[in-house]
């Protein structure tokens, strides 16, 4: 059996209908959603549109929580103050322009989703969540130490904890069991800069992760920021390598 996780659309349509156009191409049913649907590019009603109109289930990610709660934005350390400033003036985008009805649906997302999945004699217990166990603004990387994420796959009493929030896409087996990191649809951070997402095949003896990276149309998502009343930061974003 295979499930498809997909994280941080960040209102990057083209990335999330390519994305799910490979899903439905596989043949994959079953769809997760680790949250972070709006901020940083046009289409964040769309997105979220999307989402609802196919079901599938969907996190609160950190994001998603400042525009429903109009909460205060976190800062981060290493930006600069003019990256600060834009920063918060696309999230106050986003916040102008999500329709109530959709203000109304990320308000309600969960926090996090545990997946328990029986194959054949096999019990497979699989927890979802946006950045880490305890908190959407902490951060999980590929270079924590196994420790670390040993910690937490013994706490949560799980075979897989899968996140996102990074936009860095990665795989640990840690003692038999999985940490893993989706990456972003709309706005990987990685060198390409294409859209990322996971695919779990759940059998009775063993769980295979693959992250699946997918290229598109990133000049069209750039311009088209470039368009809009989003800082012009986030669509020079895409002209890195």
């Amino acid at each position: 059996m295979k499930i498809a996780v997909i994280s941080d659309i960040h209102g990057n349509l083209p990335a999330l209908i390519h994305v799910l156009d490979d899903i439905q191409a596989r043949e994959i049913r079953q769809i997760y959603c680790l949250g972070d649907l709006a901020d940083f590019a046009p289409w964040p009603n769309e997105c979220i549109e999307l989402i609802k109109t196919l079901n599938i289930p969907c996190l609160q990610g950190n994001h998603d929580q400042w525009i429903a709660e109009d909460s205060k934005i976190v800062a981060l350390a290493n930006h600069s103050a003019e990256e600060a400033r834009d920063r918060e003036l696309a999230i106050n985008h986003s916040k102008a322009t999500i329709t109530l009805d959709n203000k109304a649906f990320l308000k309600e997302l969960p926090f996090q989703i545990r997946l328990d999945y029986k194959i054949a004699a096999k019990r497979w217990q699989i927890l979802l969540v946006h950045a880490h166990p305890d908190s959407n603004n902490k951060h999980l990387y590929e270079q924590e130490p196994d420790e670390t994420f040993a910690f937490l796959l013994d706490r949560e009493q799980v075979d897989a904890l899968i996140m996102g929030h990074t936009h860095y896409s990665f795989v640990k087996e840690i003692e038999n069991k999985w940490a893993i990191n989706c990456g972003s649809v709309g706005r990987s951070k990685e060198s390409t800069r294409d859209a990322s997402y996971l695919i779990l095949d759940i059998n009775e003896d063993r769980i295979i992760p693959e992250i699946i990276q997918l290229d598109y149309n990133k000049w069209s998502v750039r311009n088209a920021i470039k368009d809009s009343e989003i800082p012009d930061l986030y669509a020079y974003f895409w002209d890195a390598k």
